[in-house]
């Protein structure tokens, strides 16, 4: 057992010294800051891209600040929290601020969770040896996902209510379970004051619990194995005598100085907008949302937030027509495995009757297009988790890959911003089609990821990080 210690510190040492020396030997403050950031080395040729985690951090406290604040006089009850949500925004000081900041920071903690997802696919972020830090961090999106839906049922205007009503019952397609999985999430036959009480301790206590935990996990794993950097190269392959990298700088005060020039534009960009354009356009609050909720009027359009959209586009793609598409790329997928890869048989077979079985359900009588269209859509969000084992490259940067690659992460880009957008757009013939073909370019891109991303002619990769000063 070790004996207290406490650093011996001259008697005319500042105050803050003496109150760090006195914290350091009861609890390690200083160790943990050093570890975790202060002297943490990053590689040195991080750019723009590398901001979005800080940014993250930051509209998650924004999001629990500003959260507290609502919580102090928002009312849980289906009677009256519209009317408290009208309280905060007409009467209490500074409320409708604190309503804008907290629902213009959902729609930003998406919108840099999304670029930050983005930086992983075009640098290989999720390969060896960080697979457990995009675990966690996939992780965190499904917890934000949750977390925001559950959110969005609280301000109880028709938008929230029909939208939580449309996706509560997409459960319901479920086979056997469906309907009794359906009223046990919301409590009730329909959306009623219990739906909202259980939505409402989900938000704001369970699931932030779980986040922060998650949170901290991606935080330790990262700093574990190491951040990547633009060449996705490990820059503990290259020790100086000191045993740091020879190409990573101190977070502080390099990265700290390069953060807060990330988050002075953030925090213009997202004052502009709370302030001119909180609802902005209707994609961050819709207009519906501010008419009381009625379960005898149903809005003519129901769409959920536009996070979602993109994954809503898949599910509202899949008809009775569509199945035969994706019986037909079943088929193919199955035989481009048989004949392309070395796979064990049993394996192989393991796969064929997994299609077999899925097919018969595809087929005319079996399995209706809704419940298929609960599964792409629960898949679209799943398939993110395996990106680390279908990615194949050689490499781990777009930098090092054949020129065509960055041509597919751009048509795939274009593909899930315009199922976003076409998600909160009303149903239409040809809006549906554009939406098949996107969902089909969408799993394409994850599921022939094996094949088409150690597909060409790679460049080599340097020894060291390539860095100009600037």
């Amino acid at each position: 057992m070790m004996a207290f210690v406490e650093k011996k510190l001259p008697a005319d040492a500042p105050v803050v010294d003496k109150a760090l020396n006195w914290v350091d030997s009861r609890f390690p403050l200083t160790k943990l800051w050093n570890d975790q950031w202060g002297q943490y080395y990053a590689p040195k040729n991080f750019n723009f891209w590398y901001i979005f985690g800080s940014l993250a951090m930051l509209v998650l406290v924004i999001q629990i600040v500003t959260g507290i604040f609502l919580v102090m006089h928002y009312k849980p009850d289906a009677t009256l929290a519209f009317a408290s949500v009208e309280y905060i925004m007409r009467d209490v000081p500074w409320g409708w601020l604190v309503r804008y900041m907290h629902s213009t920071g959902a729609s930003a903690f998406f919108i840099i969770i999304y670029l930050h997802m983005t930086r992983a696919l075009l640098y290989g972020s999720y390969r060896k040896p960080r697979e457990l830090i995009w675990l966690f961090g996939f992780a965190i999106f499904l917890c934000l996902m949750a977390e925001a839906f559950f959110g969005y049922l609280l301000p109880w205007g028709q938008m929230s209510y029909w939208g939580a009503q449309v996706i509560v019952n997409l459960f319901g397609a479920i086979p056997f379970i469906g309907p009794d999985l359906s009223l046990w999430i919301r409590g009730d036959y329909v959306v009623s004051d219990a739906t909202l009480n259980r939505f409402f301790a989900f938000h704001v206590i369970a699931i932030p619990l779980v986040l922060l935990g998650l949170v901290a996990a991606h935080l330790i794993a990262l700093h574990e194995v190491g951040s990547n950097n633009p060449d996705g190269i490990e820059v503990k392959e290259n020790l100086g005598s000191d045993g740091h990298p020879l190409d990573s700088v101190p977070s502080h005060p390099y990265y700290t100085f390069h953060d807060i020039f990330g988050v002075t534009v953030f925090l213009v960009i997202f004052s502009a907008v709370v302030f001119f354009a909180p609802e902005m356009g209707g994609y961050f609050l819709e207009y519906n949302n501010f008419i009381p909720a009625d379960s005898l009027k149903t809005p003519p359009h129901i769409a959920p937030t536009w996070y979602f959209t993109p994954f809503y586009s898949i599910l509202r793609a899949t008809t009775t027509e569509f199945m035969y598409v994706v019986m037909a790329g079943i088929v193919a997928y199955v035989g481009l495995i048989f004949m392309t890869t070395k796979l064990p048989s049993k394996i192989k077979m393991a796969i064929a009757g997994i299609a077999l079985l899925a097919l018969a359900g595809m087929m005319p009588g079996a399995l209706d297009a809704k419940f298929w269209g609960v599964v792409l859509f629960g898949s679209s969000v799943m398939i993110l988790g395996a990106l680390p084992w279908l990615d194949q490259s050689p490499v781990k940067s777009i930098r090092y890959r054949p020129q065509w690659h960055k041509y597919v992460l751009i048509v795939f880009g274009i593909c899930f911003v315009a199922l976003g957008y076409l998600g909160v757009q009303a149903p239409s013939p040809e809006k549906e089609r554009v939406s098949q073909v996107c969902t089909v370019i969408y799993f394409g891109f994850f599921l022939l990821m094996p094949w088409w991303s150690a597909m060409g002619t790679f460049k080599p990769v340097p020894k060291r990080v390539t860095f100009s000063a600037h």
